[in-house]
């Protein structure tokens, strides 16, 4: 699962140092995976403004991401580009690899450095930000905050070095005055700034450069985290086969809310079926029965009139999926049904009502599960009602998600418009697909619904979760504007067929 070109790894900060150590430490320079971090650069450069040569300005930071500002100014000034460079701090204090390549760019080539913050020498038509990179965790100073307020009010072309200054590399968080980038080029990998939001909202196209460091320093250093998609997942989906047959797929149970709180349910019935369940039943109060009865046609419903239809309804072994809480009902016999469910070793989706029915009492939901599989799809509202401690620290996104899969012994969706999806074993899915369209009433509930219709085929959780998410993204893209919960299972099909087809 780490091969690049079959899934897309993403390191941290520190992970993609150690990359470029065993780069090192395998023979290639320092000096030349910083030369080939700055002609990526330019080359990106190059194809985006291919119709001539332009004025380019270049901030550079006093380390090597600065380092590598000073190699693209070098190429672009050899390509006949008229370039100027502007320098935080006193280049005699440049050390190593950034020392370097600046002494190429003034005593080789006749480059000047300017203090950054300095009159710019013309109108720039490029703008590249390589002043600080992944590695930053604090808002930048106010001088270096006027000059990137500056550039992000022109019309340039405005061009980011691994990451736009302002944005954290592990977390995405944006401190501070930000870098705009219309383009991010970043080296070996992507890291988690580039897909969590707000970070992602800042860099633009991301382009993933490779410079050199072997594909094997993702076994020395294997990544828990990846960017979702089929890679990821696909060698797992539960494709139909000729010789196979519906009891064979599944027969996943959509537990419904009473007479006035039916479509959630609807929904994701209409989710998990769609995406390939055997079989699909809607169960719930009487009442709600005649409602159901009207709005569905291949899935089946069946009426609860009392405890122990639901404690029947489990002891099918047949019944091997569950999902509990859209329109549910929050309370105790939302609870109790959830409990007795996970006693029964199903495999299990808990959505909506149904965590935030154990807001009060967490411990209760993390120690009733048993032997199955258990998804969790919470949004920050939710997720705050059961892990408040995590909801109200510092930590990043994708830790927090980390730290809840492993509590509460599930698989964890974390849903937004960057969704993590965490295994409790530490393994992390990051999704940049959804559209935002998808903010619109009913979508969650045909996302658990396809959650549960890939857990009923067999489909391991983690992937079921990532591939739910991604499909349900693709879906959305697919239709664009206007989009409702209801077009979603109907857009399904074409996503199937793409994926399919590789």
């Amino acid at each position: 699962m780490t091969s690049r070109g079959i899934t897309e790894p993403v390191l941290t900060v520190a992970e993609t140092a150690a990359a470029d150590r065993f780069a090192m430490e395998r023979g290639i320079a320092g000096t030349a995976l910083m030369e080939a971090a700055g002609k990526a650069v330019a080359a990106a450069i190059l194809r985006a403004k291919n119709q001539g040569p332009a004025r380019v300005l270049v901030l550079c930071g006093p380390g090597n991401n600065g380092g590598d500002g000073f190699v693209v100014a070098r190429l672009l000034r050899q390509a006949g580009w008229e370039v100027a460079l502007q320098l935080l701090g006193d280049s005699a204090r440049l050390k190593d690899d950034a020392a370097f390549m600046a002494r190429r760019w003034t005593e080789d080539y006749g480059g000047t450095v300017a203090a950054l913050g300095t009159e710019w020498p013309f109108a720039p038509d490029v703008i590249v930000d390589a002043l600080f990179g992944a590695g930053l965790n604090r808002a930048v100073g106010p001088d270096v905050a006027e000059v990137i307020a500056r550039a992000n009010a022109t019309d340039a072309l405005r061009i980011a070095v691994d990451i736009p200054t302002g944005v954290m590399g592990d977390t995405g968080r944006a401190e501070g005055t930000v870098f705009d980038a219309h383009r991010t080029v970043t080296f070996f990998t992507r890291k988690p700034g580039h897909l969590l939001l707000p970070g992602r909202l800042h860099c633009g196209t991301v382009e993933v450069a490779d410079i050199g460091i072997p594909d094997e320093a993702l076994t020395a250093i294997p990544p828990r985290a990846w960017r979702n998609g089929p890679g990821l997942w696909l060698d797992h989906w539960p494709w139909p086969s000729l010789d196979g047959h519906k009891y064979r797929r599944g027969h996943a149970i959509v537990v419904s809310g009473p007479l006035g709180a039916t479509g959630a349910a609807c929904l994701a019935a209409r989710g998990a079926l769609r995406i390939g369940g055997g079989l699909v039943t809607v169960a719930c109060p009487a009442d709600a029965l005649p409602v159901l009865g009207a709005k569905l046609t291949a899935v089946m419903t069946r009426a609860l009139t009392n405890d122990g239809d639901f404690a029947r309804l489990l002891e099918d072994a047949r019944h091997n999926a569950v999902l509990l809480g859209p329109g549910g009902g929050v309370g105790e016999g939302l609870r109790a049904k959830v409990t007795a469910t996970l006693r029964a070793g199903k495999r299990v989706v808990l959505d909506a009502d149904a965590l935030t029915s154990f807001r009060d009492r967490p411990e209760a939901l993390f120690a009733a599960k048993g032997e199955g599989d258990l998804v969790l799809t919470p949004h920050d509202g939710e997720f705050a009602r059961l892990f408040p401690d995590l909801a109200a620290s510092q930590m990043g996104k994708i830790e927090r998600a980390r730290e809840a899969a492993t509590r509460a012994g599930a698989v964890l969706v974390l849903k937004g418009a960057d969704t993590v999806i965490a295994a409790p074993d530490g393994r992390i899915a990051i999704n940049d697909n959804a559209p935002p369209e998808l903010a619109t009433a009913g979508t969650g509930d045909v996302l658990a619904g396809f959650i549960l219709g890939l857990l009923a085929q067999g489909m391991p959780a983690f992937e079921a979760a990532a591939a739910a998410v991604w499909v349900h993204g693709a879906a959305a893209a697919s239709f664009g504007p206007g989009l409702i919960a209801e077009d979603l299972p109907e857009l399904l099909p074409a996503v199937l067929r793409s994926l399919r087809a590789r």
